[in-house]
């Protein structure tokens, strides 16, 4: 990942600030509050629940993933809740909105260097947490299944509802995109094992990354972050992407570049414009 560069004076609401820069480099995450449009955010929720109301593909079930708390097979009760909408841009143009706001890619341009790309194979969805039937997600790092010449990319998160623990916010521990993890510290799914000593004492670090609507969280694809089931009675959605620098191509014949990519840059988010 290019130096971060330091927002300047004049438009601090489109950049990050110095501080907030130093924060992402330190804690591998920082949250810019109301940061998304209410017309785009409210055409994005219309989208989502025509998706789940049509059940429109591709979906990724929390069947599918058998995580603690989901349904155990299809014709179980709850066996059809969505855990994810994938192919987020695909499925409405306010997505292409998000994606292209100028706040968003500058932003993104301090982090990752001035020409961006958004891989279409990671992330791209809509996070769906429905009452009763979600699950508990372990302390993992995004980038554990990726590939990609360094593990060097950064995440947005955009809250389109109020996020808090009792629907099962983000958990993020800060500053585990600076370290090495041996693996005798992982499970066999490459998650965090919370029964060695190291990593309790990590996790009682935590923080939750509590959000109110447009709020965004960027964070860095090394950084150890979890999420409970959501215990409440209204879903929690949240919109996804990730993105990376010029320098840190996916790997050739890998998932990661199995699809094409976005690339954003500075004049096409002025214009609202992206190109493949």
């Amino acid at each position: 990942m290019s130096t971060p560069v330091a927002a300047t004076e004049c438009d601090t609401r489109e950049q990050f600030t110095q501080t907030e820069v130093e924060q992402f480099d330190r804690d591998g995450f920082v949250i810019v509050r109301g940061m998304a449009d209410e017309s785009v955010r409210c055409q994005m929720i219309a989208a989502t629940f025509d998706g789940l109301k049509q059940l429109s593909g591709p979906i990724e079930y929390e069947v599918d993933l058998q995580y603690p708390g989901a349904p155990t097979a299809f014709d179980s009760h709850g066996g059809r809740t969505a855990r994810r909408l994938k192919q987020a841009h695909c499925r409405d143009f306010a997505f292409t909105k998000w994606l292209t706001e100028p706040g968003l890619v500058r932003r993104l341009q301090q982090l990752l260097g001035e020409k961006v790309f958004m891989p279409l194979a990671h992330h791209n969805c809509i996070m769906t947490k429905q009452p009763k039937h979600s699950s508990d997600t372990g302390w993992h790092q995004d980038v554990r299944y990726w590939s990609f010449e360094r593990p060097e990319l950064v995440s947005v998160w955009l809250s389109l509802g109020h996020e808090y623990p009792g629907n099962g916010c983000l958990q993020l521990i800060p500053g585990t995109h600076r370290m090495t993890f041996d693996r005798m510290r992982l499970d066999d799914k490459l998650f965090l094992n919370p029964d060695v000593s190291e990593n309790r004492e990590l996790i009682d670090n935590r923080i939750y990354a509590e959000l109110e609507p447009g709020d965004v969280l960027f964070f860095h694809c090394r950084t150890y972050h979890a999420a409970s089931r959501n215990h409440t009675n209204e879903p929690k959605l949240s919109v996804v992407f990730t993105f990376r620098g010029d320098q840190n191509s996916p790997l050739p014949g890998s998932r990661s570049a199995s699809l094409p990519e976005l690339i954003i840059t500075h004049e096409q988010a002025d214009a609202n414009s992206p190109a493949t």
